[in-house]
């Protein structure tokens, strides 16, 4: 019987029952940490973009590009509070003279940005 290409290429079959099944495996991917941000866009390729998901967790690379998505939105996240606490003059004297105040802006503004980024 001649070989098919998937068997020329180095592909194997198993046999269960009177079905030979192609043995398939996924390229093992480097585990990095997801965050928020990350874990939010994985959401989005699962009920938006399928085909997106599928092809890069097939290729192996799902983790990484989630951990690169995750790590820019943080890096953008941090550069908005620091253009709200300028804009509203949220400096760090604030913060020496009146702590408290100066908490209570800053989770606003966290508080404000993150519901708004859902």
């Amino acid at each position: 019987m001649a070989k098919t290409i998937f068997e020329e290429l180095g592909g194997k079959y198993e046999r269960q029952g009177d079905y030979l099944i192609p043995c398939l495996t996924v390229p093992v991917e480097e585990e990095q940490p997801i965050g928020i941000w990350g874990q939010r866009h994985l959401d989005y390729l699962k009920q938006y973009r399928k085909v997106t998901y599928t092809n890069l967790l097939t290729s192996g690379k799902l983790n990484i590009y989630l951990a690169d998505i995750d790590r820019q939105a943080q890096e953008r996240f941090e550069r908005l509070i620091e253009d709200m606490k300028q804009a509203q003059g949220i400096t760090e004297r604030l913060k020496e003279e009146k702590a408290l105040e100066w908490v209570g802006q800053i989770q606003k503004f966290r508080f404000f940005l993150k519901s708004k980024l859902i």
